[in-house]
């Protein structure tokens, strides 16, 4: 490394966020910029370990050592082609990645971790700014056709390494525009839509064709779709929102956390809402039912649209302020994380589970009802502690339970697994030949850094697929 006590000379520094009295009040990221002598000295803190366990901690296998070392040496360049070498889209995974190469960062022993995810962000926006960032045709051109069924970060990635690989390449998004979670689920705030847009157009001068408002096993012909293309990749994601089945769950007003995110992110962007309900928290007293991500990201939604009282219910207890000794390093830890969002208001609340919802006579929630709970696995209602709270809306934010398995996966005929999802081999194909999966509809809801993994992994099996089948011919 270039400068081998600079873990020690530096202490672990991020950017600022943006006052939450200015935040709230518009839809822009959080964060301020960072000053590049920041960066690099925040570079200098990697360790040059013997073991870089962070290679690992990243489901990508990120070089992160050799960036780091590239960026406190102010060779930035080098940077960005060490980093695309293993991440496709390094503008999102260092806005919305949760970061288990940090977890796992040999440093994190007895310090704070390196700043990895900033690092890869300050790296990829530089590189944008000096006009790196071009299209990548490919060299020679195949005759195979695959067609990409999704537009999220697996279904970008797998159509980026495809078509570099030579092959025509056709996406087909069901929404109005590509992008789907990143799009329609990732509030403004995390992700600003022009840093998508800047990707996108990339990937359609590379060559590839975006179908929109496709919707693959409805207004798009599954057999069709077969004839034409020599392979497809299925990448639709774990779209099917866990739903609470409680008493009053039909009155109107309860939603799920994905719907409201979606029209929020619509009327961000001035697209059409898709929907006769207009879900919007203004003037309203919230309830979230679930503590992570996707419950934080209503949070955050729900102050800039001006709610007048916001809580946060979650199942589990409240997790340590350190790292829990369950989960010793390099394990991701089990450890109380505060986003930006939790920053800005609502009452956070631990141990709570509903029982029922209320309404008022005229169809719509006024309340829910709920008790504290003991710990997992039994979460037993502690005695004397059932409450009643007064509520207009209520958002369920508690995960996913894997892909639609009517429309497309049915016509397909596709096999899953125990779990729900689809069923592959070690090559990303299913149990019918030419078909692949990739992303949250193969291994079930996770994180972006995952599902570029995953879209990567799957090219790479088509591409296989595809040479096997001409060499055969």
């Amino acid at each position: 490394m270039g400068k081998v006590t600079g873990f020690r000379e530096y202490p672990r520094e991020l950017p600022p966020r943006r006052p939450v009295i200015e935040r709230v009040n518009d839809w822009f990221e959080v964060y301020r910029d960072f000053p590049e002598e920041k960066v690099r000295a925040q570079g200098a803190r990697c360790m040059d370990c013997g073991v870089p366990f962070c290679h690992t901690g990243c489901p990508l296998n990120n070089i992160i050592p050799d960036w780091n070392d590239l960026v406190y040496r102010d060779r930035w360049q080098e940077a960005i082609r060490r980093l695309h070498a293993t991440n496709n889209f390094p503008e999102f995974t260092g806005r919305i990645c949760p970061a288990p190469c940090e977890a796992s960062c040999v440093l994190g022993i007895n310090e704070p971790p390196v700043t990895i995810r900033q690092i890869e962000k300050s790296v990829i926006e530089h590189a944008w700014s000096a006009g790196w960032i071009r299209p990548e045709p490919p060299m020679v051109e195949t005759e195979h056709r695959v067609a990409v069924i999704g537009s999220g970060p697996a279904g970008l990635a797998a159509a980026q390494q495809l078509r570099r690989a030579g092959h025509k390449v056709t996406v087909y998004e069901k929404n109005e525009k590509a992008g789907g979670l990143l799009r329609f689920g990732i509030p403004n705030f995390k992700l600003e839509k022009h840093i998508l847009e800047r990707r996108l157009q990339q990937l359609v001068e590379e060559g590839i064709e975006f179908v929109t408002n496709a919707h693959v096993g409805v207004n798009v012909s599954v057999a069709e779709l077969r004839r034409n293309h020599d392979a497809l990749l299925l990448a639709g994601g774990a779209e099917q929102p866990r739903d609470l089945p409680l008493p009053g769950r039909e009155l109107k007003g309860i939603h799920y956390a994905v719907d409201y995110l979606s029209q929020s992110n619509r009327r961000c962007e001035g697209i059409d809402l898709r929907s006769d309900e207009e879900i919007v928290a203004t003037g309203k007293r919230v309830v979230i039912i679930g503590g992570g991500d996707t419950g934080a990201d209503c949070l955050g939604t729900t102050h800039r649209q001006h709610a007048k009282s916001v809580h946060q219910f979650e199942l589990l207890p409240m997790p340590p302020a350190e790292r829990s000794p369950s989960t010793p390093w390099p394990l991701w830890p089990m450890q109380l994380r505060t986003e930006s969002s939790h920053e800005e208001g609502g009452i956070r609340e631990w141990s709570i589970s509903t029982t029922a919802f209320h309404g008022n006579g005229d169809g719509r929630v006024s309340g829910l009802a709920g008790v504290s709970v003991g710990p997992p696995p039994k979460f037993e209602p502690v005695a004397a502690s059932e409450f009643f709270l007064e509520c207009d809306m209520v958002l369920l934010a508690m995960g996913f339970v894997g892909p639609v398995r009517s429309g497309l996966l049915q016509q397909l005929g596709v096999k899953l697994d125990n779990r729900g999802n689809v069923a592959t081999d070690e090559t990303y194909m299913s149990s019918v030949p030419g078909v692949f999966a990739a992303g949250d509809v193969r291994r079930g809801q996770s994180l972006v850094v995952w599902a570029i993994q995953e879209g990567r992994s799957a090219a790479r099996g088509i591409d296989a697929y595809l040479r096997a089948r001409s060499a055969a011919s």
